[in-house]
């Protein structure tokens, strides 16, 4: 069973299949790793913004996703209360594909992981990845691994990240913090049919100690989300809101209670599976400006508040980012001192392309949450917004919706050649 690589990427989510497709069509030796079974459901965004179509176009996935997507994302709104302000978005212009479509993750991440294994990496999964290790004298790592309930070690000289924030890191790193705070977020998610909710609108829901969002995925389901604060969340089952002992009942029935928008949408609605639950979410950023070890993308690298839903946006342009330097630098993949010098050039570059592209979003979209969740706060600027609503499609262009921090060439879907990703 082979265990070298050029390549080792941990996680088969968006950023992580998109770096393995990337790499494996540069001619490299790829092993992507998933803990979990695919299809699976995920808490977390389905908005694929229209500046991320021309990626997947580039990846192959274009067609496959305008057939499967729900309607074209062409407003926006805010629902605070018995507030509904509605607002166009803005169109991108960089492509023939102006507006956003929403699909479910367990479509997104299984297309994404049937690309990466036709372009020729090799998936294991489910897979779990133990620990990582750096070896200094041969300038490669050494990746432990469970794989079908026995261990064993790959190896290979760029190790990239992409596994979810909320899952401890594996290696020596310090997992994430696991005591619970009262300002916690806790993410939720459930799906609905025959739900009130217009085709193409994009809702985002404003309520004291929370924010979330709805909108029309695949085969007409509507996925309502929402993150909402551990105290408030404990308050609201405390003072029996929703079934006891059923944290995703009680959020839905807080939600229908605050925002009449979602009360009205879901009126004749019938959810499809329970309440799916995830977190603490932790936004913010994880790349170090000096790091020299193994590479981030996706919410390994920094995690965005997902009231502006550019989640899915940063996994993809993160590892395409990323790729770009690599796959153009064959010394990036040696064994010795040579490569080790050349990845950690890259790194350093990488490091300050990811910031300037994204250190904006992450900010503006924690203004917005607090904001949010903060409606005494908030409650100043509904008059604002109902006299200049367009300043909704302004938010949403702003915190980057419209622009890519990565630039295609001229021709649609690039042929990736070896070394080369243009």
């Amino acid at each position: 069973m082979r265990t070298a690589y050029d390549a080792i990427i941990i996680g088969a989510g968006p950023a992580g299949s998109s770096a393995a497709i990337l790499l494996a069509r540069a001619g490299r030796s790829v092993a992507l790793l998933e803990a979990s079974a695919f299809p699976r459901r995920k808490v977390c965004g389905e908005c694929i913004a229209a500046s991320n179509l021309p990626l997947l176009d580039a990846l192959g996935l274009g067609e496959t996703l305008r057939r499967c997507a729900g309607p074209e994302l062409r407003h926006v709104a805010l629902w605070c209360g018995d507030e509904r302000i509605t607002a166009a978005l803005p169109a991108h212009t960089e492509s023939d594909s102006p507006w956003g479509r929403a699909l479910r993750r367990e479509h997104l991440d299984l297309l994404l992981l049937e690309r990466a294994r036709a372009a020729g990496a090799s998936v294991l999964q489910p897979c779990r990845a133990l620990a990582v290790r750096g070896d200094s004298r041969a300038a490669l790592y050494e990746v432990r691994v469970a794989d079908r309930d026995a261990e064993r070690a790959l190896r290979a000289p760029v190790v990239i990240r992409a596994h979810g924030s909320w899952q401890p890191p594996p290696a020596e790193d310090r997992p994430w913090g696991r005591e619970h705070r009262a300002s916690d977020l806790l993410a939720f998610k459930a799906t609905f049919r025959d739900t009130a909710l217009a085709a193409g609108l994009l809702p985002v829901l404003a309520f004291s100690g929370g924010y979330g969002g709805m909108v029309i995925a695949d085969s007409g389901l509507a996925t309502l989300a929402c993150c909402i604060r551990r105290d408030r969340l404990a308050a609201c089952r405390a003072t029996g809101s929703g079934p006891a002992g059923r944290a995703g009942e009680a959020v839905e029935a807080l939600l229908r209670d605050e925002c009449h928008g979602v009360r009205e949408a879901l009126a004749n609605a019938s959810r499809v599976g329970p309440w799916l639950a995830a977190g603490p979410i932790r936004p913010g950023v994880r790349l170090r400006a000096n790091a020299s070890d193994t590479f981030l993308i996706g919410n390994a690298a920094g995690e965005v508040h997902p009231i502006i839903g550019e989640g899915i946006s940063m996994a993809l342009q993160s590892a395409w980012l990323l790729c770009e330097e690599l796959a153009g630098s064959a010394d990036a993949f040696r064994c010795d001192a040579e490569g080790e010098v050349r990845r950690r050039d890259i790194q350093r570059r990488y490091v300050a392309r990811w910031r300037a592209h994204f250190v904006r979003r992450l900010r503006l979209a924690a203004c917005f949450a607090y904001a949010a969740m903060r409606p005494r706060l908030a409650g100043p600027l509904l008059p604002v917004l109902r006299r200049v609503p367009a300043l909704l499609g302004v938010a949403a262009e702003v915190s980057g919706k419209t622009h890519s921090a990565v630039t295609l060439p001229a021709e649609a879907c690039p042929v990736v050649t070896q070394g080369s990703l243009s």
